[in-house]
């Protein structure tokens, strides 16, 4: 599979004229989004979990081939704050499991203040179903030890990469045999983009950790102003100039 390159959400007013013409009907912006890349995010589960009809009509509405990620339901992760995630698990994994042989890794993002708690975490992971892929986004510094290392490895669940302003937010562990990485707030004008060395940098760690043969997911959630979708399409130009393959991203101006 070649590094699949996408951005954190479609549904984007401030994305007219930049990735849909004036004048597109909201109702086909996925659609158009599909034309220009085989991958998203679908960060509004976290805020409100779609039923499981929501997720089959998108996977009938996209390509064959197409992956859409999933943002973990903040009722697990911030409300119930990994308590009890039997239920909660059940309840994304049944709705997600609409989109069928489409559904790409669930990306369950934690609290800033959620400080470590192995056992939370061992038990929200041995809840996904087997064969489900699943990227860990911690976010307090107290994660970073060798016994989390060690969970995230023996539930092959990703340690999900972050950047912020051009630097790691997280360790570069490679806890599975396929990696997962976030762009949130590039430093380079406009904001929120990134330049072009950060995002070459990038590119060197994600093909200095993982080959060519091994699944690389990368989204952008830099969206104001379209700065995701020129950044995606920027990063997607520095894979294949690094001699890799990458999934299909729009041809932008780069303002």
């Amino acid at each position: 599979m070649p590094m699949l390159v996408g951005t954190s959400g479609w549904q984007y007013a401030h994305w007219r004229d930049v990735l849909y013409p004036a004048g597109m009907p909201q109702r086909v912006w996925l659609e158009r989004f599909t034309e220009c890349f085989e991958t998203v995010e679908n960060n509004n589960a976290f805020y409100r979990l779609p039923s499981r009809e929501v997720f089959a009509g998108w996977r009938e509405r996209t390509p064959l081939g197409f992956v859409m990620a999933v943002k973990a339901s903040r009722y697990l992760t911030h409300i119930k704050r990994l308590k009890e995630p039997e239920e909660p698990v059940d309840r994304l994994m049944n709705a997600a499991g609409g989109l069928g042989d489409k559904l790409g890794p669930i990306l369950v993002q934690l609290p800033p203040t959620l400080q470590v708690d192995v056992e939370r975490l061992t038990r929200c992971l041995r809840r996904f179903p087997t064969g489900v892929r699943v990227a860990v986004e911690p976010r307090h510094p107290s994660w970073w030890t060798d016994e989390v290392r060690d969970v995230l490895v023996r539930h092959g669940a990703a340690l999900c990469w972050t950047d912020r302003l051009g630097r790691p937010l997280t360790p570069l562990w490679r806890t599975a045999g396929w990696g997962y990485l976030r762009f949130h707030e590039g430093a380079a004008t406009p904001w929120p983009e990134y330049g072009d060395q950060a995002l070459r940098s990038w590119v060197r760690r994600l093909t200095e950790t993982w080959d060519d043969g091994a699944d690389a997911y990368v989204y952008f959630n830099n969206d104001p102003g379209g700065a995701a979708v020129r950044d995606a399409a920027r990063f997607a130009e520095f894979v294949r100039q690094a001699g890799r393959r990458v999934s299909r991203t729009p041809a932008l101006a780069t303002h």
